[in-house]
């Protein structure tokens, strides 16, 4: 007895030190927010910008207000802070270049564009950009083939073989456990469900997937052509033969590469630079400290952006395996562009949307907030890497439309889906099943019996009516004919340079062109942005960090990889709106 109250009492007071010690660093934490956000930091003279491009990039910053707890999560880096970091240094007599290294590098080709127009911007200023990596992928080589110098690891690589990827379909494999799909759709292209009821991609899908990978290829290849004085037919033929499989030495022969390097070698290249002696050091800047060094935009009016990334759904719910941070959530989406609507200082609106859409119904709720929005100040929508399906029906109302050439946009068709399990239950488990019922489809969904050929057809009659809808907030927004909508959508994947000519996007640009189009259309001489939805205050923030749906998140997403998202939206199958406005989930940039 003594012993158990003795282990008891250690338990107690190991907790009780453990929290004292959280606490401790807690109060550290917001005494050093506190500090940071009351102090400005300075750039010292003879400066570089050092880019340090790893992990996946998101549109706007994720911030981890206790980074000395340990967490597997996937960190994000924040394309906005990125971009402005760039222009700042731009115009800052302080810093001499800008280094980029790549390590691991992810973003869309939409963003990786917005990036290397910035570093093409920033070259006007005849300030040097000098890249290293020891392994480029293509998006990230298109990205800094503009630099004045680029170096790879003597034992690196440039996986320059093209783009493309792999579909997965699991019919049969649903078959063999007794799961049937039952599927309603409109739009000849639209293609999310093809994994549960195809074996092999069809032949609209292909079009259409070949269609946009050919023309990011094509813009890679364009791009890296014009930088670096290699014939688009060498650079094809490079990645025919598989260049990467090749000794290093052959990326400098033929001019891809500057010279082979160590990490630590690329510091005498930048010291060279810099005109530093070999014992000096190099004063580094990273781009949160040159954009809290940076003045700020605080002159004229108020320009709000709003960022809007992820998958559109109904209701939050991040207690689920499954579950994403990366959400755009129908009603609280519709209450921030009603406060956006209410706030006499803003003046006018960017929407930073990046998604390949969702709950069609959410979708309409986002659609009716924007168009309310729109009637009392200029909104204009800013396309990251895709706007597409429920992702376009929330843009198509605003009054212009930016996005960059790699953008995709489009997918203007919705589908329902509705898992048959009772061959799984009945026939694989011997479950037994039996219903009372008021009225002849009282128990339509439920899982242990087919649905009926009454059933399939309401439903597709109703999914039927969400396209005609669908069509008519397009039509409206963009100020076309139901017909003429018509025509071009059926689920039909565009990348924005071709949406441009069918005029489903009004400008190719990044953010930057937004904002400027929102000015104008505000009547702004002047303006400064600021960014929403604010950032969640620090406890917030420390109680997402104990979320166990969002750490297994994590962990599935770092184990499955690829099969990540056919297996996510199989498990949250049941909470999804019954009828969807997404476009295909799997795209693989290689």
């Amino acid at each position: 007895m003594k012993d158990f109250l003795k282990n008891v009492g250690a338990t107690i007071v190991g907790l009780l030190l453990f929290f004292v010690v959280l606490g401790f660093f807690a109060v550290i934490s917001v005494i050093g927010m506190v500090a940071s956000g009351n102090s400005k930091p300075s750039i010292s003279s003879n400066s570089v910008l050092v880019l340090q491009m790893s992990g996946i990039t998101n549109d706007h910053n994720s911030y981890e207000p206790m980074p000395f707890i340990e967490d597997s999560r996937v960190q994000s880096m924040g394309l906005n802070d990125i971009l402005l970091s760039i222009k700042e240094a731009k115009t800052n007599p302080d810093i001499k270049g800008i280094y980029i290294e790549n390590d691991g590098f992810s973003a869309d080709p939409a963003q990786i564009q917005e990036i290397r127009d910035a570093l093409k911007d920033f070259k006007t200023s005849r300030k040097w950009i000098v890249a290293y990596s020891d392994s480029y992928g293509p998006g990230s080589y298109y990205m800094v083939s503009l630099a004045d110098k680029i170096y790879l690891n003597p034992q690196g690589t440039i996986d320059w073989k093209g783009l493309g990827g792999q579909m997965m379909y699991v019919k049969d494999a649903l078959k063999k456990v007794g799961v049937n799909m039952v599927v309603m759709k409109v739009g000849k292209y639209k293609s999310a469900t093809e994994m549960f009821t195809e074996d092999k991609m069809s032949q609209a899908n292909r079009e259409q997937t070949m269609r946009y990978l050919n023309g990011i290829w094509d813009t890679y290849v364009k791009g890296v052509s014009e930088a670096r004085k290699i014939p688009a037919d060498s650079l094809n033929a490079y990645a025919d033969r598989l260049i990467e499989t090749e000794d290093p030495q052959v990326f400098v022969k033929n001019k891809m590469v500057d010279g082979l390097l160590f990490a630590d070698e690329m510091k005498a290249e930048v010291k060279k630079l810099l005109k530093l002696k070999d014992d000096d050091d190099i004063n580094q800047v990273t781009p949160s400290q040159m954009v809290a060094a940076s003045p700020g935009m605080k002159g004229g009016k108020e320009i709000a952006v709003y960022y809007a990334s992820g998958t559109i759904v109904d209701f939050a719910d991040p207690t689920t395996m499954f579950a994403s941070a990366d959400q755009i959530v129908g009603d609280d989406f519709c209450k921030d562009m009603e406060d956006l609507m209410d706030d006499d200082d803003v003046k006018a609106v960017v929407l930073r949307i990046n998604s390949p859409g969702g709950s069609a119904f959410a979708s309409e709720k986002m659609w009716h907030a924007i168009k309310k929005l729109k009637q009392k100040k200029p909104v204009v929508v800013s396309m990251s890497g895709m706007a597409a399906s429920g992702g376009y029906y929330m843009s198509c109302i605003a009054n212009w439309i930016v996005a960059e050439p790699t953008t995709l946009t489009g997918s203007i068709g919705i589908y329902g889906q509705f898992p048959d399990m009772s061959g799984l239950l009945t026939n694989k488990l011997g479950i037994k099943f039996d219903e009372v019922k008021t009225n002849r489809n009282s128990t339509i969904g439920q899982p242990g019996r087919p649905m009926t050929a009454e059933e399939v057809s309401l439903i597709q009659r109703s999914i039927e009516r969400g396209y005609r809808t669908f069509l008519s907030r397009v039509a409206e927004g963009r100020r076309m004919s139901v017909a003429q909508v018509n025509e071009i959508a059926q689920g039909h994947v565009y990348l924005a340079q071709d949406a441009k000519r069918i005029k489903l996007v009004d400008e190719l640009g990044g953010i930057q062109q937004a904002l400027d189009k929102a000015a104008k259309l505000a009547k702004l001489d002047d303006y400064h942005y600021e960014e929403y939805p604010a950032q969640k205050d620090f406890f917030d923030q420390l109680a997402d960090i104990g979320n166990s749906g969002s750490y297994l998140d994590s962990q599935m997403r770092n184990v499955l990889g690829q099969f990540y998202e056919p297996f996510r939206m199989l498990s949250t199958i049941h909470q999804q709106d019954r009828i969807q406005a997404r476009m295909p989930f799997v795209i693989l940039y290689n």
